[in-house]
């Protein structure tokens, strides 16, 4: 019999979180107490703010449902070693849309962690290897999670980090921010050695160790992490307006582009048009709109005319096709639906095109980041 009231109640909420109707007379027994104390303790769960919903009958029985929040879970080993090992995969890419998310949880999972579960995470994640695709550099689970840690307890970060040229040098920072491109991890912070802000790409971060020093949160220039590090990756990129025309409905058109491109206006039922502000590179966003999966045609700038004739003529060439390249198209460069199949022997790897301006730079520009250059 369990008297520890505490340690019962875990008990309890750990068997309810087993999606299954569980009968009172069941609990009593698994809980080594009688049904009486199982309803008072029922009733404490829901004071805690557990929905625990119970239905009536002979063997009336209880069940965890949906409530208006999340509750605290209880996870027994098995369990949180697998949710460990889910997120540690997950956190070495760079998830478009549970990026931050999945960090904040691996750090709170990981700071809890017994040391005999640590270690059962820790050889299984060495004994598998994921199969990835993309360009996107893998980054060691410690690293996002010691970053984490810093950004959320505003915790002096020291690191070793190597720039885009190959020098390395040792930073000590005040975190701010962990950005997700999409395909890369960004740190936006302040670097105390140089003086003002600073983003670093974490994939060339190493060695990351948190000071315990704190510090009260300087303001953002920006007010956005994701704004600063936008507006870091584009400032010597020289920016032109994009101008482009899609044979298809802006509402077929909007889902397939990415926020910062803007939405397309519609021309008709059967076409729209998109006018943009753009600094990326024009061999990629060539590319990037061939990926998009319906035709369009490109009215300017006069460079990107050029880089989709470029495209549409070295994939004829893949093709087959080159007689009919070397006639040329017209001026305002049309292209066809069906050229997405395959971009990237045509263009040069067009299919593992980055899908976000952070990969642009290294897809069209030498992957340069301002704010990362001492």
């Amino acid at each position: 019999m369990t008297t520890d009231t505490p340690a019962r109640l875990l008990t309890l909420l750990s068997l309810l979180q087993t999606p299954r109707e569980w009968p009172g007379g069941e609990l009593a027994q698994r809980l080594g107490v009688s049904r009486r104390t199982v309803r008072r303790d029922i009733d404490r769960l829901r004071e805690l703010g557990y929905p625990v919903q119970a239905t009536l009958g002979a063997e009336g029985g209880y069940r965890l449902v949906a409530g208006k929040a999340m509750p605290p879970l209880v996870l027994d080993d098995e369990e949180a070693v697998a949710i460990a090992v889910g997120l540690r995969a997950g956190a070495g890419h760079a998830l478009e849309g549970v990026e931050e998310a999945s960090v904040r949880a691996l750090a709170k999972l990981e700071q809890v962690l017994p040391g005999r579960l640590r270690h059962r995470v820790s050889t299984l994640q060495a004994a598998t290897t994921p199969l990835t695709s993309g360009d996107g550099a893998n980054i060691a689970p410690e690293t996002l999670t010691v970053m984490a840690s810093t950004v959320a307890g505003h915790e002096r970060l020291r690191f070793a980090y190597r720039a885009a040229d190959g020098t390395e040098s040792r930073r000590l920072t005040e975190p701010y921010r962990l950005v997700s491109t999409g395909r890369r991890w960004y740190l936006v912070a302040y670097d105390l050695d140089r003086a003002d802000w600073r983003t670093f790409r974490v994939d060339r971060v190493s060695e990351p160790f948190a000071t315990g020093a704190r510090f009260a949160p300087r303001e953002l220039p920006t007010g956005s992490a994701a704004e600063y590090l936008r507006r870091s990756m584009h400032r010597h990129q020289e920016s032109y307006a994009l101008d482009v025309t899609f044979a298809a409905p802006a509402d077929v058109v909007a889902p397939r582009l990415p926020p910062w491109l803007g939405t397309p206006e519609p021309q008709d039922e059967h076409s729209c048009r998109l006018r943009a502000t753009v600094g990326d590179a024009k061999e990629w966003m060539a590319v990037r709109l061939l990926l998009l999966g319906h035709d369009f045609t490109v009215h300017g700038p006069e460079e990107l005319v050029d880089c989709v004739r470029e495209l549409g003529a070295r994939m004829s060439r893949a093709a087959g096709g080159g007689a009919a390249a070397a006639a040329g198209p017209p001026p305002a460069v049309s292209l066809g639906a069906e050229a997405p199949t395959g971009p990237a022997s045509a263009a040069g790897g067009g299919a593992e095109a980055p899908t976000d301006p952070a990969a642009a730079s290294a897809a069209g520009a030498g992957d340069v980041v301002p704010g990362e250059v001492p």
